[in-house]
């Protein structure tokens, strides 16, 4: 904790399942403008995220010397106050708990995030004291969003109200009140100053301005005897004092232990849930900066609920999923806050989900569930309902990719494509194959024969012709054919003919796919996005905007994929790379103390040592080690 070149490296999140996080380093060291004590969606002025209140720094104040905990960078690689070098424990089990040492004093924190409601808690406990001892807590407010800074500025309102033992301000028109509350009376005391030059080393390594000034309107003090605890809030509305104390304690009653790398897993599925009060459930694409996103949520999915025994959440989210699908296939505008529900394959990786719910709740209830969205979806790309998928005579889809990116390798430059797929896709056509297959077999299961039997008959079409494709003589698969162009890059888009339920390849041609991609693409931290004997293999994943926009798919590593990768070992090798998986999977519980505590960053350098680079928390990553545990487990107890 005391060393910065370890700690700042180590972040922590925390949010409220409704949207609102609160995110630093371990140290209270804040590296991203991303980062944040009380950071909160703002729907009346957009869809991002806001921080308002940016850091507390809190002094200990003993015979008049005062001991400040808080730890700011500066321009010059400078850091004040070094409140770190008082840091003797820290503890992340349950809630996180760091434990200072001044002299004789030890007062402990603990935060948590109230559960569905914009607002933070923070409970400060004096562990031990020889004398009389006094708090200070010192507010660093922004009010901005996540994607900018705030400067010092003559339009920010220094004017504040006195609520139940705190205030309440606001900098700027339009921003909700930011309420600051103790359970303890205080002492405010009012003196405004703008603190300058506040420095974000990550925002410097991506390339992006990194500096910023804060607003202090002020300070809290009070004195505090031994064994007490004084707990904060900070909300965007007032709570009653009195309450904050059995609040907090209630709070910390509901959280589940971080005790091991299944315990994180789930702690961290449940951080991507987004509930909003009007009946609508979500899942985040990742944090800090991901929305709701329709490709990552139907991969997310399965692994984050029904892998952890959470079906009830799958068809909750699945309900408000399934509108925005329908809303799309009906031409009309979306009411749901989904994007790129627009995206080819989109409705294939919808079917996908469904098929993993049907392994959990019974095929007779998946198909009296979702049996009729299925037969919609499939019925939607026959009759060329799709504006970028149509179903050709060969039986396979073709989608354009040249001047628009539509598969998940979406990164682009200058509003064009970094990686052009265009054509017939691989994964498109894994995923329409399956598609048609499991929809012939509810079809079956409902006693629509002649539907089944259809559907069957296209299945086979499309079997035929992505063999005929796809497959070329070095047994590995193309990454789309487009015409005459057919990209010989070796690529882990292929991987999903050999995961998926119901493939076109045969054993043998499944075997080859597997053998290339463990030979070019494995890595601890999932598959390679290209391979390096490909041309343009760029793995480190650094640099400017532009810089990182070329190399994020062109050899960085996917924990996702891997997942998938996983999946086909298992499908084709059964208990004999048992525990072959299960040495890959100590590559992802490593990243459970590296980066962000307890979660899987968005993807990692292509080359060792695999550094984790990108969002801090990623749903697709955390879904897929999730359900590859529980794919373990099965093939572990099987028969």
């Amino acid at each position: 904790m005391t060393n910065l070149e370890e700690s700042l490296s180590r972040e922590l999140l925390r949010t409220n399942r409704s949207g609102a996080y609160s995110c630093s380093t371990i140290v209270d060291c804040n590296t991203r403008k991303y980062h944040g004590l009380f950071v909160v969606p703002v729907p009346e002025l957009d869809d991002e995220n806001y921080v308002l209140l940016s850091s507390m720094d809190v002094t200990v104040i003993q015979h008049g010397a005062e001991f400040n905990l808080g730890l700011h960078k500066y321009q010059g690689n400078n850091y004040s106050p070094k409140g770190h070098k008082y840091i003797r424990e820290f503890d992340c089990d349950k809630v996180p708990t760091t434990l200072y040492r001044v002299g004789g004093v030890l007062l402990k924190k603990e935060v948590v995030f109230q559960h569905h409601e914009d607002r933070l808690l923070i409970r400060y406990t004096l562990v031990d004291a020889h004398s009389a001892t006094t708090v200070r807590f010192k507010p660093f407010l922004a009010f901005r969003s996540v994607r900018q800074f705030t400067h010092e500025n003559g339009t920010a309102s220094r004017e504040y109200h006195l609520v139940d033992n705190g205030i309440k301000t606001r900098m700027y028109a339009g921003y909700p009140e930011l309420y600051m509350q103790f359970s303890k009376k205080n002492e405010f005391v009012f003196s405004p100053d703008w603190y300058r030059g506040v420095e974000y080393p990550k925002e410097q390594e991506r390339g992006y301005a990194s500096n910023e000034d804060l607003y202090v309107p002020g300070y809290f003090e009070m004195n505090i005897k031994k064994g007490e605890s004084i707990v904060f809030a900070a909300s965007t509305s007032e709570i009653k004092s009195s309450g904050l104390k059995k609040l907090f304690d209630k709070e910390v009653d509901t959280r589940s232990p971080r005790d091991n790398f299944f315990h994180c897993l789930v702690n961290a599925a449940h951080q991507f849930h987004n509930s909003k009060g009007d009946g609508e459930d979500y899942l985040l694409a990742g944090y800090p900066w991901f929305k709701c996103r329709a490709r990552d949520t139907f991969i997310s999915l399965p692994g984050l609920t029904l892998s952890i025994g959470e079906q009830d959440y799958f068809e909750e989210v699945m309900k408000t999923a399934e509108k925005g699908l329908r809303e799309f296939m009906e031409g009309k505008p979306l009411s749901v806050k989904i994007y790129e529900m627009e995206h080819p394959d989109v409705p294939l990786w919808a079917i996908w989900a469904v098929q993993q719910y049907a392994k959990t709740a019974g095929e007779a209830a998946c198909m009296e569930k979702y049996g009729r969205l299925v037969a919609d979806i499939v019925n939607f790309v026959i009759e060329g309902g799709h504006p970028n998928m149509r179903l050709d005579e060969n039986g396979l889809v073709y989608s354009d990719g040249r001047h628009k990116a539509v598969t998940w390798m979406n990164s682009s430059v200058n509003g064009n494509p970094v990686v052009p797929r265009t054509g017939y896709i691989v994964e498109f056509n894994a995923l329409w194959f399956n598609a048609l297959k499991f929809a012939a077999k509810l079809a079956a299961i409902a006693g629509n024969e002649e539907t089944a039997t259809a559907l069957e008959t296209r299945a086979e079409l499309c079997k035929s012709s992505f063999v005929s494709t796809f497959l070329n003589d070095y047994g590995y698969l193309f990454d789309y054919v487009d015409g005459n162009m057919m990209d010989w890059s070796v690529r882990p888009n292929m991987i999903f003919a050999v995961a998926l339920d119901y493939s076109p390849l045969s054993q043998d041609q499944k075997k080859g796919v597997l053998d290339v991609c463990t030979r070019e693409l494995l890595t601890p931290k999932g598959l390679r996005s290209l391979s390096p004997k490909s041309g343009g293999y760029n793995p480190m994943y650094v640099g400017s905007q532009i810089q990182r926009d070329y190399a994020y798919h062109q050899g960085t590593a996917w924990p996702w994929l891997g997942g998938f990768y996983m999946e086909a070992c298992l499908k084709l090798y059964k208990r004999t790379r048992l525990s072959f998986i299960e040495r890959q999977m100590v590559g992802y519980e490593d990243e459970m103390t590296l980066n962000c505590i307890g979660t899987i960053p968005e993807l990692s350098d292509g080359n060792p040592p695999f550094r984790a680079r990108g969002a801090m928390s990623f749903a697709m990553n955390v879904a897929e080690i999730l359900r590859t545990l529980d794919l373990l487990e099965k093939y572990t107890y099987i028969k």
